[in-house]
């Protein structure tokens, strides 16, 4: 199975998990699963376009770190789309990491809050609908130029 193949399935599972169990079940731990099946996809999509690369001979070889592979596939591509889609992966790697409040668990408005230096980042239904987008345009714009 490809990694473009694990992208998809990755993103079918988000899917379903943003579409059917977060309907049901409006947790922040439903919002953390989706935020780790996007990056996954992301991962999936990353190893894809540097393989790629790599069987074009414009890298010796892909990293073993998930960072470090985007970082190499910031720095191979000139596109500003490319460097917008790999710092929202990047993002959502922090969101993942970072310490978090829940308001509203249980609730149509469950939200996730997190902070980044200053700034607050909210991450509720409505933000996984926007985030489960990008990162399906992600894999669909790695699957258009690395094909």
């Amino acid at each position: 199975m490809y990694e473009e193949d694990n992208a998809i399935e990755e993103l079918k599972r988000a899917d379903h998990l943003i579409f059917v169990t977060l309907k049901y079940t409006r947790t922040c731990d439903v919002i953390k699963s989706v935020i780790r099946r996007l990056i996954n996809a992301f991962d999936y999509a990353v190893i894809d376009a540097l393989t790629v690369l790599k069987r074009k001979d414009k890298i010796k070889a892909i990293p073993l770190t998930p960072i470090s592979r985007a970082e190499l596939l910031k720095s191979k591509s000139r596109k500003l789309e490319m460097v917008g889609f790999l710092n929202f992966y990047l993002l959502l790697k922090f969101i993942d990491r970072a310490e978090y409040t829940k308001r509203e668990e249980y609730k149509r408005h469950v939200t996730m809050t997190v902070m980044q230096d200053d700034e607050t980042i909210e991450v509720n239904i409505d933000r996984m609908h926007e985030f489960f987008t990008k990162t399906r345009d992600f894999v669909d714009y790695v699957r258009e130029k690395f094909k």
